[in-house]
Protein backbone atom coordinates (compact mmCIF):
# COMPACT_ATOMS: atom_id res chain seq x y z
CA UNK A 1 0.00 0.00 0.00
CA UNK A 2 1.28 3.44 -1.11
CA UNK A 3 1.13 5.71 1.92
CA UNK A 4 1.99 9.01 0.17
CA UNK A 5 5.10 9.94 1.99
CA UNK A 6 8.03 9.26 -0.46
CA UNK A 7 10.20 12.54 0.17
CA UNK A 8 8.22 14.08 2.19
CA UNK A 9 9.57 15.93 4.79
CA UNK A 10 9.08 14.77 8.61
CA UNK A 11 10.51 16.20 11.94
CA UNK A 12 10.73 13.73 14.84
CA UNK A 13 11.99 15.20 17.95
CA UNK A 14 13.18 12.45 20.91
CA UNK A 15 13.98 10.38 18.28
CA UNK A 16 17.19 8.94 20.08
CA UNK A 17 15.15 5.90 21.29
CA UNK A 18 12.02 4.08 22.08
CA UNK A 19 8.76 5.30 19.96
CA UNK A 20 10.89 8.40 18.05
CA UNK A 21 13.08 6.38 17.43
CA UNK A 22 10.74 3.66 15.76
CA UNK A 23 8.69 6.29 14.06
CA UNK A 24 11.72 8.17 12.37
CA UNK A 25 12.57 4.12 11.27
CA UNK A 26 9.03 3.90 9.97
CA UNK A 27 9.15 7.34 7.86
CA UNK A 28 12.57 6.29 6.74
CA UNK A 29 11.38 3.08 5.00
CA UNK A 30 8.87 5.04 3.35
CA UNK A 31 10.80 7.40 1.53
CA UNK A 32 10.34 10.14 3.77
CA UNK A 33 13.31 12.89 4.22
CA UNK A 34 14.10 12.71 7.88
CA UNK A 35 14.97 16.02 10.46
CA UNK A 36 15.67 13.96 13.81
CA UNK A 37 16.46 15.41 17.52
CA UNK A 38 16.74 14.56 20.86
CA UNK A 39 19.37 16.24 23.88
CA UNK A 40 21.91 13.59 23.89
CA UNK A 41 24.42 14.72 20.91
CA UNK A 42 26.27 11.42 20.74
CA UNK A 43 23.02 9.19 20.94
CA UNK A 44 20.86 11.57 18.28
CA UNK A 45 24.19 11.03 15.56
CA UNK A 46 24.08 7.24 16.15
CA UNK A 47 20.48 7.14 15.52
CA UNK A 48 20.96 9.27 12.35
CA UNK A 49 23.67 6.98 11.10
CA UNK A 50 21.77 3.57 11.60
CA UNK A 51 18.38 5.06 10.10
CA UNK A 52 21.15 6.12 6.89
CA UNK A 53 22.79 3.39 6.44
CA UNK A 54 19.32 0.95 6.99
CA UNK A 55 17.20 3.23 4.56
CA UNK A 56 19.74 5.24 2.76
CA UNK A 57 17.52 8.32 3.36
CA UNK A 58 18.42 12.03 3.55
CA UNK A 59 18.22 12.81 7.58
CA UNK A 60 19.60 15.97 9.39
CA UNK A 61 20.04 15.19 13.06
CA UNK A 62 20.79 18.02 15.47
CA UNK A 63 21.17 17.77 19.41
CA UNK A 64 17.98 19.79 20.72
CA UNK A 65 16.47 20.10 24.15
CA UNK A 66 12.54 20.68 23.34
CA UNK A 67 12.30 22.94 26.35
CA UNK A 68 14.74 25.08 24.57
CA UNK A 69 12.48 27.00 22.46
CA UNK A 70 15.27 29.06 20.90
CA UNK A 71 16.92 26.16 19.64
CA UNK A 72 13.59 24.41 18.67
CA UNK A 73 13.45 27.60 16.51
CA UNK A 74 16.62 27.38 15.46
CA UNK A 75 16.38 23.44 14.35
CA UNK A 76 13.32 24.01 12.59
CA UNK A 77 14.65 26.70 10.53
CA UNK A 78 17.62 24.33 9.44
CA UNK A 79 15.73 22.16 8.67
CA UNK A 80 13.63 24.03 5.92
CA UNK A 81 16.95 25.46 4.83
CA UNK A 82 18.38 22.27 3.87
CA UNK A 83 14.72 20.93 2.56
CA UNK A 84 13.14 23.16 1.17
CA UNK A 85 9.40 22.60 2.73
CA UNK A 86 8.13 20.53 6.71
CA UNK A 87 5.64 18.21 5.55
CA UNK A 88 5.05 16.40 9.17
CA UNK A 89 5.98 17.15 12.52
CA UNK A 90 5.96 14.67 15.42
CA UNK A 91 6.14 15.78 18.62
CA UNK A 92 7.05 13.88 21.11
CA UNK A 93 9.69 14.18 24.37
CA UNK A 94 10.27 12.09 27.54
CA UNK A 95 7.85 11.70 30.31
CA UNK A 96 8.08 13.53 33.87
CA UNK A 97 9.46 11.64 36.88
CA UNK A 98 6.84 8.81 38.72
CA UNK A 99 5.68 10.99 41.53
CA UNK A 100 2.49 11.14 43.91
CA UNK A 101 1.28 14.58 44.64
CA UNK A 102 2.07 15.97 47.91
CA UNK A 103 5.93 15.55 47.02
CA UNK A 104 6.10 17.21 43.90
CA UNK A 105 7.57 20.74 44.19
CA UNK A 106 6.15 23.94 41.80
CA UNK A 107 9.27 23.74 40.08
CA UNK A 108 8.68 20.30 38.87
CA UNK A 109 5.38 21.30 37.47
CA UNK A 110 6.72 23.90 35.40
CA UNK A 111 9.42 21.78 33.90
CA UNK A 112 6.74 19.17 33.27
CA UNK A 113 4.80 21.61 31.83
CA UNK A 114 7.78 23.29 29.84
CA UNK A 115 8.48 19.82 29.02
CA UNK A 116 5.39 18.06 27.80
CA UNK A 117 2.69 21.09 26.65
CA UNK A 118 5.02 24.18 26.37
CA UNK A 119 7.48 22.17 24.15
CA UNK A 120 4.46 21.28 21.96
CA UNK A 121 3.28 24.60 21.36
CA UNK A 122 6.68 25.78 20.80
CA UNK A 123 7.27 23.55 18.14
CA UNK A 124 3.63 23.80 16.31
CA UNK A 125 3.94 27.83 16.07
CA UNK A 126 7.55 26.80 13.99
CA UNK A 127 6.18 24.36 11.96
CA UNK A 128 2.85 25.26 11.00
CA UNK A 129 3.46 28.57 8.93
CA UNK A 130 5.46 25.94 6.44
CA UNK A 131 2.92 23.76 6.07
CA UNK A 132 0.62 26.55 5.40
CA UNK A 133 2.38 27.66 2.67
CA UNK A 134 1.80 24.08 0.82
CA UNK A 135 -1.74 23.74 2.12
CA UNK A 136 -0.90 20.38 3.50
CA UNK A 137 0.63 18.99 6.25
CA UNK A 138 0.46 16.70 9.65
CA UNK A 139 1.34 17.67 13.08
CA UNK A 140 1.33 14.33 15.45
CA UNK A 141 1.58 14.65 18.94
CA UNK A 142 2.28 11.25 21.50
CA UNK A 143 0.94 11.81 24.78
CA UNK A 144 0.37 8.28 26.96
CA UNK A 145 -2.59 6.61 27.63
CA UNK A 146 -3.02 8.70 31.12
CA UNK A 147 -5.19 11.24 28.46
CA UNK A 148 -7.75 8.79 29.21
CA UNK A 149 -6.93 6.99 32.09
CA UNK A 150 -4.67 8.59 34.96
CA UNK A 151 -2.06 6.31 35.89
CA UNK A 152 -1.23 5.82 39.60
CA UNK A 153 2.10 7.59 40.46
CA UNK A 154 2.24 9.71 37.22
CA UNK A 155 0.58 12.77 38.69
CA UNK A 156 2.48 15.14 36.24
CA UNK A 157 2.28 13.47 32.96
CA UNK A 158 -2.06 12.89 34.14
CA UNK A 159 -2.00 16.13 34.33
CA UNK A 160 0.22 18.10 31.89
CA UNK A 161 -0.50 15.40 28.95
CA UNK A 162 -4.01 16.27 29.18
CA UNK A 163 -3.71 19.90 28.01
CA UNK A 164 -1.92 18.31 24.86
CA UNK A 165 -5.13 17.23 23.93
CA UNK A 166 -6.92 20.53 24.00
CA UNK A 167 -4.66 21.89 22.00
CA UNK A 168 -4.64 19.13 19.64
CA UNK A 169 -8.55 19.67 19.22
CA UNK A 170 -8.08 23.28 18.91
CA UNK A 171 -5.53 23.52 16.00
CA UNK A 172 -7.28 21.01 14.08
CA UNK A 173 -10.27 23.33 14.18
CA UNK A 174 -7.92 26.14 13.41
CA UNK A 175 -6.34 25.28 10.87
CA UNK A 176 -8.10 22.38 8.74
CA UNK A 177 -8.97 24.92 5.96
CA UNK A 178 -5.37 25.37 5.12
CA UNK A 179 -4.74 21.20 4.85
CA UNK A 180 -3.12 20.47 8.08
CA UNK A 181 -4.44 17.48 10.19
CA UNK A 182 -3.55 17.43 13.91
CA UNK A 183 -3.96 14.21 15.80
CA UNK A 184 -2.31 12.31 18.88
CA UNK A 185 -0.87 9.37 19.48
CA UNK A 186 -1.19 7.85 23.51
CA UNK A 187 0.44 4.64 23.78
CA UNK A 188 -0.27 1.92 26.43
CA UNK A 189 2.14 0.49 28.52
CA UNK A 190 5.17 0.05 25.87
CA UNK A 191 8.74 -1.50 26.24
CA UNK A 192 10.83 1.59 26.37
CA UNK A 193 13.49 3.20 28.65
CA UNK A 194 10.43 5.28 30.19
CA UNK A 195 8.75 1.85 31.14
CA UNK A 196 11.31 0.00 32.85
CA UNK A 197 12.38 3.47 34.99
CA UNK A 198 8.54 3.21 36.16
CA UNK A 199 8.86 -0.59 36.35
CA UNK A 200 11.63 0.02 38.91
CA UNK A 201 10.24 2.45 40.78
CA UNK A 202 6.82 0.04 41.31
CA UNK A 203 9.23 -2.49 42.18
CA UNK A 204 10.83 -0.85 45.36
CA UNK A 205 7.69 0.47 46.44
CA UNK A 206 5.99 -3.36 46.16
CA UNK A 207 8.92 -4.82 47.52
CA UNK A 208 9.11 -7.31 44.44
CA UNK A 209 11.31 -7.79 41.56
CA UNK A 210 11.20 -5.95 38.14
CA UNK A 211 10.01 -8.70 35.79
CA UNK A 212 6.83 -9.30 38.42
CA UNK A 213 5.68 -5.68 37.64
CA UNK A 214 6.18 -6.63 33.87
CA UNK A 215 3.69 -9.33 34.31
CA UNK A 216 1.48 -7.91 36.55
CA UNK A 217 0.93 -4.97 33.67
CA UNK A 218 1.04 -7.52 30.99
CA UNK A 219 -1.95 -9.09 32.84
CA UNK A 220 -4.15 -6.17 32.53
CA UNK A 221 -3.95 -5.92 29.17
CA UNK A 222 -6.30 -8.01 26.90
CA UNK A 223 -3.72 -8.85 24.76
CA UNK A 224 -1.59 -10.19 27.09
CA UNK A 225 1.31 -8.69 26.68
CA UNK A 226 3.58 -5.18 26.26
CA UNK A 227 3.30 -3.28 23.19
CA UNK A 228 6.84 -2.62 21.16
CA UNK A 229 8.01 1.02 20.03
CA UNK A 230 7.22 -0.05 16.41
CA UNK A 231 3.83 -1.20 16.99
CA UNK A 232 3.40 2.85 18.20
CA UNK A 233 5.35 3.53 15.23
CA UNK A 234 3.18 1.87 12.96
CA UNK A 235 0.39 4.21 13.93
CA UNK A 236 2.04 7.50 13.82
CA UNK A 237 3.36 6.80 10.29
CA UNK A 238 -0.22 6.01 8.67
CA UNK A 239 -1.51 9.04 10.48
CA UNK A 240 0.48 10.99 8.49
CA UNK A 241 -0.05 9.52 5.53
CA UNK A 242 -2.64 10.60 2.48
CA UNK A 243 -4.65 7.18 3.71
CA UNK A 244 -5.42 9.02 6.93
CA UNK A 245 -6.70 12.18 5.40
CA UNK A 246 -10.12 12.64 6.73
CA UNK A 247 -8.60 12.44 10.37
CA UNK A 248 -7.84 14.84 12.73
CA UNK A 249 -8.27 16.12 16.06
CA UNK A 250 -8.36 12.81 17.35
CA UNK A 251 -6.77 10.46 20.43
CA UNK A 252 -5.69 7.21 19.03
CA UNK A 253 -5.13 4.70 21.49
CA UNK A 254 -2.58 2.37 20.84
CA UNK A 255 -2.83 0.05 23.98
CA UNK A 256 -3.74 -2.93 23.52
CA UNK A 257 -7.12 -2.54 24.92
CA UNK A 258 -5.97 -1.42 28.09
CA UNK A 259 -8.25 1.29 28.49
CA UNK A 260 -11.24 0.04 29.54
CA UNK A 261 -13.75 3.38 28.97
CA UNK A 262 -16.36 3.65 25.88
Amino acid sequence: MDLGLKDRVVIITGASQGMGRAAANGFAAEGAKLAICARNEKAIAAAGEEIRQNHRTDLLAHAVDVTDFEAIKRFVAAVAGKFGRIDVCVANSGGPPAKNFLPISMDEWRRAADLNFLSVVNLAREVIPHMQRNRWGRFITITSISVKQPVPELILSNAVRASVVGLVKSLANEFGKDGILVNNVAPGYTATERLNELAGTRALAAGVGQNEIFTRWAAEIPLGRIGRPEEIADAIVWLASERASYITGQTLLVDGGTYKGL
